[in-house]
């Protein structure tokens, strides 16, 4: 089946191991990307942020939208204001002040918002043209292991480096906040980044391959989860092009 913006998302039960009596394998599905490269929205958000709510709902309200991605990192500098929120990694506050520079950004802050790696203060505006897609990428997964194939698909100029990154996220999370700055909201979140793995440079002009055996944790009731693929100019760390599987 071929959705709107070309992602090619497949299910498929491999062949049964014998005759009567013999159980399916595992299932595996697989997403690839299509001509045009989705924009890649980041949100720096902190359950402990009294102005980031309202960025919370606004990144929530891009689910229904297949030509953005979507990503919430949360940032644990403001747990000491007294509540501390779950969802924080300090590797994400690292992670955004590394991006501090290339980004345009003169300070790290929340909530803050990245549209294909650079800081954009026009949320809930978002750019309106895609860009066509300079590389291809197929994911898929068998079991527990997620795999990623990414290609040039353009013959002109393109990066001479890519890098990228793996992100499990998730939707349909809820906290009651009881201190800090938010004490007393519901809160809910989604596109949550749970888990965050980087990869290693390498050139573009070769064919790239890699697999990612992410831990695998119970879901709570109503949250669901995918996994996303992000791939970035090692550069200027700018996305070139973002896919979810969301199986």
């Amino acid at each position: 089946m071929k959705a709107k913006w070309g992602v090619l998302v497949g299910w498929w039960a491999l062949p049964l191991a014998g005759l009567l009596g013999a159980s399916a394998q595992a299932a595996v599905c697989e997403a690839r990307s299509g001509p045009q490269s989705p924009a890649v929205v980041e949100l720096y958000t902190s359950e402990g942020c009294s102005s980031c709510p309202p960025a919370d709902r606004w990144l929530s309200s891009l689910r229904p939208r297949p030509e953005v991605i979507a990503l919430a990192f949360h940032v644990s500098y403001w747990d000491r204001l007294g509540w501390v929120d779950r969802f924080a990694q300090p590797a994400f506050n690292e992670r955004q002040r590394q991006l501090k520079g290339p980004s345009g950004a003169s300070y790290v802050y929340t909530p803050q918002v990245l549209v294909n790696g650079q800081d954009w203060r026009h949320w809930p505006q978002l750019p309106a043209a895609p860009l066509p897609a300079v590389a291809e990428v197929h994911l898929q997964r068998d079991g527990p292991v997620l795999s990623a194939r990414i290609g040039r698909r353009l013959a002109g100029p393109a990066p001479p480096r890519w890098t990228g990154y793996w992100a499990v996220v998730e939707d349909g999370h809820r906290s009651d906040v009881r201190a800090g700055e938010n004490a007393g909201e519901k809160l809910r979140h989604d596109h949550v980044v749970r888990q965050f793995q980087p990869v290693a440079p390498w050139s573009a002009d070769r064919e790239q391959r890699m697999e990612w055996t992410p831990p695998v944790e119970p879901l709570p009731p109503g949250v669901s989860r995918r996994t996303v693929f992000v791939l970035v100019d090692a550069t200027t760390q700018r996305p070139l092009q973002a896919l979810a599987l969301t199986c």
